[in-house]
């Protein structure tokens, strides 16, 4: 049977050839692509050009983006829906805006009491409920690694979690993964992380303590290390990261072990 959409992708990866060249480059600066099979090689670069082709990047003055930093940014955006399907996992927006550095953004907030408070806070990376992702390009371009940060796949990850309405930690599950299990795992870790930092606010916990801010962040920064540094989430929660690895139909843990086993120069390199 024809499809519409199935001729648009082919004509749309016919009409924009990826260079063999570039992409290497790319995967060179992304060591958390590393050990990828052939395969997955092949899905993750026809869906960056489709990504590219669907979604705007709004640049601001500072910003200066050329062929390899769109790759850089649309591989890290990828790669969370490696074996999700063909589904339009990135619906509800067509837009983003990439600043070039840390950016002010006013925030509003109404306490118990009722009183609204007002004022403008930093960030690096902002999601809105059918609207643009926002993003910093220095912080776009110091991901990639398996470092415990990754901006880009944060700030998507928070699109996920909208596709079932406001971000509160739970995106639409799969069939076969039951709610009260990926309930029991997040509650059950986010009460852990806010009872370490109620009891020393200071402490050096095992994930960014901006996870405790909301069940929203908490669900987007674990994704952040699932991929980045998915020893360290399976060792502090690993409840989590077997909902996330159920979710995402990955193992980035079994990934990044094998590639230490094969070589042994990789530690020193990028663990």
């Amino acid at each position: 049977m024809w499809s519409f959409s199935a001729w648009r992708r082919r004509r749309t990866l016919a009409r924009y050839p990826l260079d063999e060249q570039l992409w290497q480059q790319v995967r060179e600066q992304l060591p958390l692509l590393d050990g990828i099979s052939a395969e997955e090689d092949h899905w993750l670069r026809e869906a960056c050009i489709l990504f590219l082709h669907d979604k705007h990047l709004t640049t601001l003055p500072g910003v200066e983006l050329d062929d390899a930093g769109r790759l850089h940014l649309a591989a890290q955006a990828q790669l969370p829906l490696l074996h999700l399907g063909e589904l339009n996992w990135y619906q509800g927006f067509h837009e983003i805006i990439l600043y070039p550095d840390d950016f002010k953004s006013p925030q509003r907030h109404r306490d118990a009491s009722g009183v609204e408070h007002v004022w403008d806070a930093e960030h690096s990376g902002e999601a809105w409920q059918q609207g643009p992702v926002i993003l910093a390009w220095n912080g776009v371009r110091s991901g990639g690694g398996w470092e415990a940060y990754n901006l880009v796949i944060h700030e998507l990850a928070h699109k996920l979690d909208m596709l079932n309405g406001d971000a509160n930690g739970l995106p639409p599950l799969h069939a076969g993964m039951h709610v009260e299990d990926w309930a029991s795992a997040m509650q059950h870790a986010y009460e852990d992380l806010n009872r370490q930092l109620d009891a020393d606010p200071d402490c050096e916990t095992a994930i960014d303590p901006y996870a405790a801010e909301n069940p929203a962040e908490f669900f987007a920064v674990t994704c952040e290390y699932f991929f980045s540094a998915p020893d360290l989430l399976h060792e502090a929660y690993p409840k989590v990261y077997q909902q996330l690895a159920l979710f995402y139909r990955q193992d980035p843990l079994s990934r990044l072990a094998r590639l230490l086993a094969e070589h042994p120069a990789y530690r020193q390199e990028h663990a």
